[in-house]
């Protein structure tokens, strides 16, 4: 079959769900659930691939799902991945009123957009016409939020690693995978429609917790050691910081105070804050995290306080496969003409498709059709047809060229393209880049100070 002759077919069948599209869609983004707890979205997600007969398992890393289209070879198998997770934006009209989620970073049209190309897929009879298989997965926990939580999970023997990914990689779903796509939701200005995301950064995670004195703050100051007081030197030092970080490495460093203390007429003796550390490379995260610890040190010396400091490590950099872009953006260009391309730019925000992107060629394509910011109270669905049913058009396409006249396309980029970790390797890093550090401000008798690791 010619293949513009099945790419229009795949297309067709999308929409001829696309009311069902859109409506699932909705069903979601008003049912939020934080990474790790999106059984329900699972649920809907499972419930399609069984309607569609794709064999599929559930419970990755513990809420994730996985289908395989056969196609008429196995030479290759490229996934398609949607999110499942929110983020906390507890002023979001649409936020859950107990835990704050939201879908206000367009997660929910991610999955739209993967049961929209399982119907195109399967509805047409795309996959007898093609030379590879392809994995269709509903991801946990892109956000990193809720760290504490998900530490007890870990502690618990649930997960190892706190993100979804990285989990899943862990369990082995990626192992027979080759390549990646997913389309990530926005709401930048402009008549442009759709595009590939360029390279962003990385980043790492810390969360703090100074311990001081109690005493009283207004009759017995003097007998406390106020933690607050040292977290706020500590991020003061981080701050003077600043000027060091090099513009190129696109340094981003975001503290918040999570917990300042206990009562008011209490000197605070138990104070917690939270932070990434975003950069561009592995190298300039590091470095930046070596500033970062000393200042939250110095905080703690100059009150005698102690700090505890936790590293996660979180996503890596991600990268930019051209010539998957290449393949991506002719069909986008096919589908909305090339003046509504999206341009290719930095990021500095951070995802964990970055981790992907470095153990095999992978990429995040970028859509419109939202509004408001990303992560804000004021985020949703502009264009329906732009956000739950062109990603999908697009991806199905993308995969047509990918996957036909033996897989050479796909073979050739998988060729072409020497990755930069191996599964061991990757996994390694991420559990080397963990640690804690105990840092006891106090002042010896000696005029020094101790350090408890």
């Amino acid at each position: 079959m010619q293949l513009d002759i099945l790419k229009k077919r795949i297309c067709e069948s999308i929409d001829t769900h696309r009311d069902e599209i859109v409506e699932l869609g909705e069903d979601i983004r008003m049912h939020p659930e934080l990474g790790f707890k999106e059984f329900r979205t699972a649920d809907l997600v499972s419930r399609h691939f069984q309607s569609l007969g794709i064999p599929h398992r559930t419970g990755l890393a513990i809420t994730g799902v996985k289908g395989i289209l056969k196609g008429k070879q196995a030479c290759v198998n490229v996934a398609y991945m949607g999110e499942l997770d929110s983020v906390i934006v507890s002023n979001h009209p649409a936020a859950d009123p107990q835990t704050g989620a939201a879908h206000a970073c367009g997660h929910h049209a991610q999955i739209a957009n993967l049961i929209a190309l399982a119907y195109g897929l399967v509805e047409s009879g795309a996959m007898e016409e093609l030379d590879g298989d392809i994995s269709l997965m509903a991801v946990p926990a892109e956000e990193y939020v809720e760290l504490n939580w998900r530490r007890e999970q870990r502690r618990a023997g649930r997960i190892e690693f706190l993100g979804g990914k990285a989990e899943l990689v862990r369990q082995g779903a990626f192992d027979d995978v080759h390549m990646a796509m997913m389309t990530h939701q926005n709401c930048r200005k402009g008549p442009a429609m759709i595009g590939v995301a360029g390279p962003n950064n990385g980043a790492m995670a810390k969360l703090i917790h100074y311990r001081g004195r109690a005493a009283h703050a207004g009759g017995s100051p003097h007998q406390g050691i106020n933690a607050l007081k040292a977290a706020m030197l500590g991020l003061q030092a981080i701050d003077a910081n600043r000027e060091t970080f090099q513009d190129s490495d696109h340094i981003r460093v975001h503290p918040i105070v999570t917990k300042g203390g206990e009562l008011v007429n209490i000197v605070p003796s138990d104070v917690c804050l939270e932070t990434f550390v975003r950069g561009a490379s592995l190298q300039a995260i590091r470095d930046v995290a070596r500033k970062v610890d000393r200042s939250l040190k110095s905080g703690a010396m100059a009150m005698g306080a102690s700090v505890e400091i936790v590293t996660l490590p979180s996503y890596l950099p991600r990268l930019l496969h051209a010539d998957l872009a290449e393949v991506y953006l002719e069909n986008a260009k096919a589908l909305v003409g090339a003046q509504n391309i999206l341009p290719s730019k930095f990021g500095a925000a951070s995802s964990d498709m970055g981790d992907i992107t470095h153990l095999m060629p992978a990429i995040q394509a970028s859509v419109n059709g939202c509004m408001g910011q990303s992560h804000g109270d004021d985020y949703t669905v502009q264009n329906p047809d732009t956000a739950y049913i062109l990603p999908a058009k697009a991806a199905a396409m993308t995969l047509v060229d990918l996957l036909s006249g033996g897989a050479e396309s796909a073979k050739k980029i998988i060729a072409g393209s020497k990755s930069n970790m191996t599964k061991e390797s990757y996994l390694t890093l991420l559990r080397e880049c963990a640690g804690e550090e105990l840092w006891n401000g106090e002042l010896n008798n000696d005029g020094g100070t101790s350090c408890c690791a």
